[in-house]
């Protein structure tokens, strides 16, 4: 019976969480709530925090002292570094992070973070959102957890007020639409004396949802590793006779099989593997997360920092490229300084080239910066003296990731995450199927051209007008509703005598982009003459309406560089897989279904929601008309005006 219960035990799966949240807002104490009330701790700890409760003149336990582990931690009632604990129920078993609350401490947020399932972001019932509290929404989303739990804490100080609960929880909701944060939960709780941590309690009866630990013990854990794109960084090279040479390391991603080809990165090289070495045994696979040991059939010079991977999937091999960072060091980011970047187990010199933005954290507006000072998250370009082998963050959170370091301290100075590739591929007719004129035409300006002001200015356009320009970006797989609402605004707007012009993505493809296919560099180039077109049209004073699929983040992002700040819109529209097929208005998924197209985004090809759209509408639950009223409306609240409207 007792071997019985420890296999039930041991097949448990296991949920990583963090707490997060502005000072003082209870993480610590909730924990230690969790681990009281879910009898996770012994008698003798138990005895040591009420002994040095009463020593504090304290009148309850001080729970919080169950993660404080630090003596300053304890002597000032703050925490300042990450505290993991483990407890379990029989339902399954958890790590917790608990992160600092101080706006110093943000990069221990992110350390805690990187590796969770699952954020509960805390907010103190009688201040509702601080800056921290929005700050650590914020980089939950930037990480990509899958699950966050918004917990109202000392509901009991706010006499559990269910308006003062609901107000905070709207305050959220509107916050967060501007990010991607997928999955979120909202309960009212009271870390101090327990209500809705473990038990359900008897002062919120208004409240019908689950406590915090039936949520926790229940939320649906699904791995974030990418379990398609097979990525193995070498790390150490077995050498033990004349007869063997092994590659050792881990697989990140996906997963591999003997005889499966392969290719060598960065010297390209072909081979397939021969034998897969895991935990003392030979193994016929091996998937994400697995130490391995791979041998290849061929002879070849591997080394420490190289990339075995498949040869019909390989990731960008980029020596440029742009990423959001997390700066940790109390020395600022300089521009052209030399960091040493270590990416998977590949280590090589960076230069911070450019600063995109600065967010801000309190409203996600994006701030121009000539640095980035501790605690600060920006978008910077970064160009690397040797080649790394990068997915973007959003596909793979294994070769997305990466951290700087100062060569001269051996200081973790950030932490960043790749979002646009800019590679010697894209430059490359052979790979993509387009001309090389066309994609250098991305990147290299036309020589011994002189730019020519406008004739007249777009404020002269706009006064006549009598509205502003500004470009509406329409993006979102096929199916999901954006050419069906941009049309419905675009007609909306002409008939109140505004000045408009619809971009489609389907009738440019009839004319404009006629010679492009649908290959990675053909749909960068794509939207790059889109957003041409659309900057041209803004400048004569016209409201753009723009609707295509766009699937690539970065793209879009350099359409939004084209413009002056606020002048572009993200719009994303999004609905279910099954209803986009449903609807199917051009007959694509039919056609990818049966086999007659490949790479249709939505379908067999990836869409990047990117980080921070101005609006997402859903149209699963919003009809066009009523699509068309919420982007006005907002468009309004941005502080854009219809005045003829």
């Amino acid at each position: 019976m007792e071997q019985s219960s420890q296999i039930i035990y041991s097949a448990m799966d296991l949920l990583r969480f963090t707490t997060a949240g502005s000072v003082d807002d209870g993480k610590s104490t909730l924990i230690g709530r969790l681990l009281y009330d879910s009898k996770s701790i012994f008698e003798d700890q138990l005895e040591a925090i009420e002994s040095t409760s009463r020593k504090s003149g304290e009148e309850q336990v001080n729970l919080a002292l169950l993660t404080d582990g630090l003596r300053a931690e304890r002597e000032q009632k703050i925490t300042i570094d990450v505290a993991y604990r483990y407890f379990a129920t029989p339902r399954r078993k958890f790590i917790i992070a608990d992160t600092p609350g101080h706006v110093q401490y943000t990069r221990n947020m992110v350390t805690g973070a990187s590796t969770a399932d699952l954020a509960i972001i805390l907010v103190d019932a009688r201040k509702g959102l601080q800056t921290q509290s929005r700050r650590h929404a914020f980089i939950a989303s930037l990480l990509q957890i899958p699950h966050v739990i918004l917990a109202v804490n000392k509901m009991d100080l706010v006499d559990y007020n269910e308006d003062q609960f609901n107000g905070i929880v709207d305050d959220f909701r509107d916050f967060s639409q501007r990010m991607e944060l997928p999955n979120v939960t909202y309960i009212p709780i009271s870390a101090l004396r327990g209500d809705n941590i473990v038990h359900k309690s008897l002062n919120m009866d208004w409240y019908n949802g689950s406590t915090l630990l039936h949520t926790l013990e229940t939320v649906h854990v699904g791995t974030r590793r990418n379990m398609v794109d097979f990525r193995f960084p070498v790390q150490y090279i077995l050498r033990p006779n004349q007869n063997f040479r092994g590659f050792a390391g881990m697989i990140v991603s996906g997963s591999v099989r003997t005889g499966d080809d392969v290719l060598v990165l960065p010297s390209k090289q072909r081979s397939s593997i021969k034998r897969i070495s895991k935990y003392n045994s030979i193994a016929e696979s091996a998937s994400a997360g697995d130490s391995v040991t791979i041998e290849l059939h061929d002879e070849m010079d591997v080394s420490r920092g190289d990339m075995i991977v498949r040869t019909a999937n390989i990731p960008r091999m980029a020596t440029e490229f742009e990423a959001q960072v997390c700066w940790m060091d109390a020395e600022p980011m300089l521009l052209h300084r030399t960091y040493k970047m270590m990416h998977t187990t590949r280590v090589v010199s960076a230069i911070p080239v450019g600063i995109r933005y600065r967010t801000n954290p309190d409203t996600l507006h994006r701030e121009t910066a000539e640095s980035l000072l501790m605690n600060e998250i920006g978008r910077i370009r970064l160009r690397t003296t040797q080649p790394v082998f990068a997915d973007p963050y959003t596909l793979n959170n294994a070769t997305g990731s990466f951290v700087l370091i100062d060569p001269a301290t051996n200081v973790t100075v950030a932490a960043g995450m790749i979002r646009g590739v800019e590679t010697e591929d894209d430059l490359s007719a052979t790979n993509f199927g387009a001309s090389k004129d066309i994609i250098q035409g991305a990147v290299l300006k036309s020589p011994n051209v002189v730019w020519e002001s406008w004739n007249i200015s777009r404020d002269e356009r706009e006064r006549k007008n009598y509205h502003k320009a500004i470009v509406l970006w329409f993006t979102g797989v096929s199916g999901a509703g954006k050419s069906t609402i941009a049309r419905l605004l675009e007609r909306r707007l002409w008939s109140n005598g505004c000045q408009t012009v619809m971009l489609d993505g389907d009738q440019l493809r009839h004319g404009l982009n006629g010679n492009l296919g649908f290959s990675s560099a053909d749909r960068t180039e794509n939207i790059r003459r889109a957003g041409e077109v659309a900057k041209l049209l803004y400048e004569h004073g016209l409201i753009v309406i723009c609707s295509f699929v766009s699937p690539i983040a970065a793209d879009r992002n350099k359409v939004r560089s084209l413009l002056p700040d606020k002048s572009f819109f993200e719009i994303l529209v999004t609905c279910s897989q099954n209803t986009a097929m449903n609807r199917d208005p051009k007959g694509l998924y039919k056609k990818a279904q049966e086999g007659r197209i490949t790479g249709l985004t939505g379908y067999d090809d990836v869409y990047e929601e990117g980080i921070s759209p101005e609006l997402i509408l859903d149209t699963d639950s919003v009809n066009p008309e009523e699509a068309v009223q919420t982007i006005i409306m907002q468009l309004k609240s941005e502080g854009y005006s219809f005045e003829i409207l």
